[in-house]
């Protein structure tokens, strides 16, 4: 009995340790010839559509096995059906050649008078497929042998399961070659991933201090207002590091409830807190090894800073209801658009983290203080665009082009990406209608001026952009009874998500209990 365990433990390693079924068929058959008369082993599943039985992998105990077709087998439905049925039923098929009629169960058989004993390999009720062993011409298989061969029906699924599932990666990561080939096609590229237009010129400075920064581990801070491509800059940095084969992840940390802040960033254990009905990883640990991009820095919470710098300083976290510290290997990319310095003096900010992510920062110039990018940025917007709504390619006009660069553009790269895709739509495939995307007044032939522009100031007081914002937030909740999500929710009325919604709700101090009694 010790010297079954013994060998079952090596087939059982044997089985589930070698990624490659085919080797493991060939070290098991080895391994079995010195206690067993076998001669081969098979594992096999059936081909719905070519009706035929697929030699997964083969296993010969000799080191010249006799050559003859084992690849595909030709077996019927019907009789793959009956060999399952029989299988179920007597659990361990005995046979010998000379004593079978029945054709599909010959068809396994590869050589006249050889012992075979067949099974089924199942994970739970889920067949995938079966194992044979046969003997030499002059052997046979005794009551033992046929015994031990049930026991070794387990690992043996487990190994032709383990292989289905690689085989099925593979079929996925091919499809998934292919689709990019056709998209680098589609879009004349030589490699997938966002093109920075304005490196060689309105973003030179920019990307100077990207490829000094990048193959450091130092944190990054990038400054900018909101569209300026903050999100494009991070990603080129984590491509020139030398983190970039790892995970690339961003988080807009103005869009996580400072309930859930702690969860979405650090992890949870299971049973933390209600809900909490398994272990989860936070974005720190699904980051290491890579970049993790914090975009919105400005809008994380005073606790979420506290054990942010502590990651900072010892790279060490702790999930949510956990007491093992976890370690964490992560480049941290942050990104704002408002003025944190200011922030600190306001005790809105911490300022021991604002040392600790203000190593490296980086300034992202406004739009319009690019002009000359201008262009091949509509150009490539414009390409981008009858892609996506498969229009005939149409690029901006040299008058296009003067509207462009005349606009003051207030919500940059991203406001010029929505004017474009605006345009090649009005346009239907005829040229771009830039001139009705901007909301233009054209006066004759006078140089056309951008209509907000052209508006006369009627005395009316001034409100700043967080008072407009708050109104018109307040008259959203008004209107939805002080609900925020759903279709009726004030965040679809904004038509902004709810977790940005609740976000902006706490920096402007608005209460939506207090409209929800409100008629």
């Amino acid at each position: 009995m010790e010297k079954f365990n013994d060998i079952l433990s090596q087939l059982w390693r044997e089985a589930c340790w070698e990624i490659e079924i085919d080797k493991s068929c060939v070290n098991i058959a080895h391994l079995l010839a010195q206690h067993i008369p076998l001669e081969e082993i098979l594992v096999g599943r059936f081909d719905v559509e070519k009706n035929s039985l697929e030699t997964v992998a083969v296993g010969h105990a000799r080191e010249n096995p006799p050559s003859y077709p084992r690849a595909v087998l030709p077996l019927s439905q019907a009789e793959w059906e009956q060999i399952v049925k029989r299988c179920r039923a007597e659990k361990i098929l005995h046979l010998h050649e000379d004593h079978v009629d029945d054709a599909g169960l010959r068809a396994l058989l590869a050589a006249p008078a050889r012992d075979a004993l067949i099974g089924l390999l199942q994970k739970e009720n889920d067949l995938l497929g079966l194992l044979l062993f046969s003997t030499a011409a002059d052997e046979s298989f005794s009551d033992k042998h046929a015994e031990m061969f049930g026991i070794i029906l387990e690992p043996f699924s487990i190994a032709l399961e383990n292989h289905l599932r690689l085989r099925e990666l593979d079929h996925l990561r091919e499809a998934a070659e292919a689709d990019k080939r056709f998209l680098l096609q589609r879009l004349h590229r030589d490699q997938i991933g966002d093109v920075i237009i304005g490196a060689d010129s309105g973003l030179r400075q920019v990307m100077s201090r990207v490829q000094l920064v990048a193959p450091s581990n130092v944190p990054v801070l990038l400054l900018g207002e909101t569209g300026t491509g903050k999100e494009l800059i991070s990603r080129e940095i984590h491509r020139l590091s030398p983190r970039a084969q790892g995970p690339f992840l961003r988080v807009n940390c103005g869009a996580i409830p400072a309930e859930l802040i702690d969860s979405q960033l650090f992890g949870h254990e299971k049973g933390a807190f209600t809900g909490a009905t398994a272990s989860h990883k936070g974005w720190f640990e699904r980051a290491d090894g890579g970049t993790l991009f914090l975009d919105e820095i400005g809008e994380l919470p005073l606790a979420g800073q506290v054990r942010l710098l502590r990651i900072l300083q010892d790279g060490w976290l702790e999930r949510v209801g956990g007491r093992q510290p976890i370690h964490v290997d992560v480049r941290i990319v942050v990104a704002t658009h408002q003025d944190l310095a200011a922030m600190v003096k306001r005790g809105a900010f911490r300022e021991d983290l604002w040392y600790r992510i203000a190593v490296f920062p980086i300034l992202l110039p406004a739009l319009a203080e690019r002009p000359d990018d201008i262009p091949a940025l509509a150009r490539h917007f414009a390409e981008k665009a009858a892609i996506r709504f498969m229009l005939p390619p149409q690029l901006p006009t040299a008058d296009d082009l003067v509207l462009l660069r005349a606009y003051p553009w207030p919500g940059n790269i991203r406001e010029l990406a929505s004017v474009i895709d605006r345009a090649a739509l009005l346009g239907n495939g005829k040229g771009l209608a830039v001139n009705t995307a901007l909301g233009w007044t054209v006066q004759g032939k006078e140089q056309a001026v951008p209509a907000p522009l052209a508006a006369q100031d009627d005395g009316a007081p001034f409100h700043s952009l967080n008072q407009v914002m708050k109104e018109h937030i307040e008259r959203a909740l008004l209107i939805a009874r002080g609900r925020i999500e759903g279709r009726a929710g004030a965040a679809a009325l904004l038509e902004i998500h709810p977790n940005t919604l609740r976000a902006r709700m706490r920096k402007l101090g608005i209460d939506h209990r207090a409209f929800q009694m409100a008629k």
